[in-house]
């Protein structure tokens, strides 16, 4: 997978298309992102405590990689990742700047 925990990407379809957010957590298996404060389910919760009161909590859902692209930390564009190995060290690049990202 080419998108990492931390990175910021864009919404290219669904719902929330257009809007830019954080990458919260990577789940490989299924080939989805976490993106903060994007796509959000609303959680009907029990109370735990005699008293206590239930109450509905809004989180994220997972999307799917294809609907989201990274946002270049250099150019600030969105565009698609690639590799490049320099001196035995592989690193991710941005397409549109040819720019190193990080290394892997």
């Amino acid at each position: 997978m080419k998108i990492k925990k931390g990175d910021t990407v864009l919404i290219i379809s669904g719902k929330d298309k257009g809007k830019k957010g954080k990458i919260l957590e990577v789940l490989r298996k299924e080939s989805r992102v976490l993106i903060e404060g994007l796509n959000l389910r609303k959680k009907h919760v029990k109370p735990k405590k005699s008293g206590e009161k239930g109450q509905t909590i809004e989180m994220p859902a997972p999307v799917h990689v294809s609907n989201v692209m990274m946002i270049c930390p250099k150019c600030g564009k969105s565009s698609r990742v690639g590799f490049s190995v320099i001196e035995k060290r592989k690193y991710r690049i941005c397409k549109k700047c040819n720019q190193e990202i990080s290394a892997v």
